[in-house]
């Protein structure tokens, strides 16, 4: 799709690419009223800048600017360098929908046909 774009459009798009990759993430960490910026995130941990220092215990909550994405529970910190690397011990997505008390189908019709009258 890229070489259908005017050169220039090319150009502006590389530039934005770089320019949110150098920016830092919208990751971050609520702990009650404190929010703390996530440098890096993994499967079983996150790290945080050093001058944080290793103020997060308990559970957590992560968001991506102002989407709300994981609950964890926070159990070891340790500083490496200039960062705290935190190990979480659970790490839950938070859903946008209710929970279901029974299996959902994995095909789900997106409307019924019914019978036509003769």
């Amino acid at each position: 799709m890229n070489d259908f774009l005017p050169k220039e459009v090319q150009e502006g798009l590389k530039a934005a690419r770089r320019a949110s990759i150098k920016r830092n993430d919208k990751l971050c960490v609520h702990d009650g009223d404190d929010v703390y910026r996530i440098k890096r995130i993994w499967d079983d941990g996150l790290s945080l800048g050093a001058e944080h220092g290793d103020k997060l215990r308990g559970r957590v909550e992560i968001y991506d600017g102002a989407r709300h994405l994981y609950q964890c529970l926070i159990v070891n910190s340790r500083r490496e360098g200039d960062e705290y690397i935190f190990d979480f011990k659970w790490l839950n997505p938070v859903t946008n929908r209710p929970a279901a008390d029974f299996v959902r189908p994995d095909a789900i019709p997106a409307g019924l046909i019914t019978k036509a009258s003769a």
